[in-house]
């Protein structure tokens, strides 16, 4: 009888950890589900947190030529982030900041290298009556890249890297939109040169809004008039050595799917770069010799699942780059 008793405890203990086995096991599933396979070419205006300076300039008076940000030492690559207790996030936000200070030197944080610095700099009252520091800047950014995936609930995924500014440092976003994007041309990747995709905004189709700039791509959710749900679905999968298939665009707005090799597999590269691959379709070898700028985030297909992304090309062979995991971007 105690011989029993213990059996059946056995017998209902592993029924309970095969039941919870079986629930973890779906469960998982059910948040990796399946993801809609993009491909799809667009064109990104990218918003970006503070002001970011890309030269330095004089000002012009009635007396003098002067330049305040250059004798207060603010430099190209810095991002002017606040003025005195005003968030910048933008040249408009500055001038405000400067017509309120009526002449009046200010307060300027700026980033430069993580690190946030104070200035104070004395604005100078140019020809037009208008307060300047002297400043060349960039507010938002323009770019074509490709759509990797969308998520059931609407999230979008993109490019498979960050957007970096001009010395290489990821960017803060606050914002921006995505948007159809369609491609009128390209330039051949060469050796020492890589190729780009040209292509121009389609203005009435909005893809979706951007919500964040990560080390794995560019992050969004779709617009409620954008029909994504019509694209293809495609369960998740680690990748591994052997042929797949990139969907990628090179003329117009439609995707096609081209063969490529996955010649080496990185699960646990720092930077990203998980893959490599090799174009090996002919048709996107003579368009192109291989993988051009607009092409990150190209979604990498193998054995009808989800695999990865494209995100670089190699400088030396156009023919073969870099791809990420997609549990890396999911």
């Amino acid at each position: 009888m105690k011989i029993i008793k213990k059996f059946k405890l056995l017998f209902i203990y592993v029924l309970a950890v095969f039941i919870a086995f079986n629930f973890i096991g779906n469960t998982a599933l059910a948040d990796e589900s399946e993801l809609y396979v993009g491909g799809i070419p667009a064109g990104f205006t990218i918003q970006t947190q503070g002001a970011y300076v890309i030269g330095l300039s004089d000002v012009i008076t009635d007396d003098y030529i002067e330049s305040p940000a250059k004798n207060a030492d603010i430099r190209v690559g810095d991002i002017i982030v606040k003025i005195g207790d005003l968030q910048i996030d933008g040249a408009k936000s500055i001038a405000k900041a400067l017509t309120s200070a009526n002449g009046e030197p200010v307060e300027v944080t700026v980033k430069r290298d993580g690190m946030e610095i104070k200035k104070f700099v004395a604005p100078k009252k140019d020809k037009t009556g208008a307060y300047k520091l002297g400043l060349l800047l960039r507010d938002d950014l323009n770019g074509i890249g490709t759509i990797t995936y969308f998520k059931a609930d609407g999230e979008f995924a993109a490019l498979g890297h960050p957007v970096l500014n001009d010395n290489g440092v990821k960017m803060d976003v606050s914002g921006g939109e995505a948007y159809l994007c369609s491609i009128i041309g390209l330039n051949k990747g060469e050796r020492g040169k890589a190729g780009e995709l040209k292509g121009v905004f389609i203005d009435d189709v909005k893809i979706g809004k951007i919500t964040a700039n990560k080390d794995s791509g560019l992050y969004g959710m779709a617009d409620k008039t954008y029909d994504y749900k019509k694209l293809k679905k495609m369960t998740v999968a680690e990748a591994t050595m052997g042929k797949a298939t990139i969907y990628t665009c090179i003329d117009g707005v439609t995707p096609k799917e081209y063969g490529i090799d996955i010649v080496k597999v990185d699960k646990g590269n720092k930077e990203n770069k998980n893959l490599v691959i090799s174009v090996t379709d002919s048709e996107l070898l003579k368009a192109t010799n291989g993988i051009l700028q607009g092409m990150s985030g190209s979604p990498i297909i193998q054995n009808d699942h989800i695999v990865g992304a494209v995100t670089h090309v190699f400088i030396g062979d156009p023919s073969r780059g870099y791809g990420i995991s997609i549990y890396n971007m999911i």
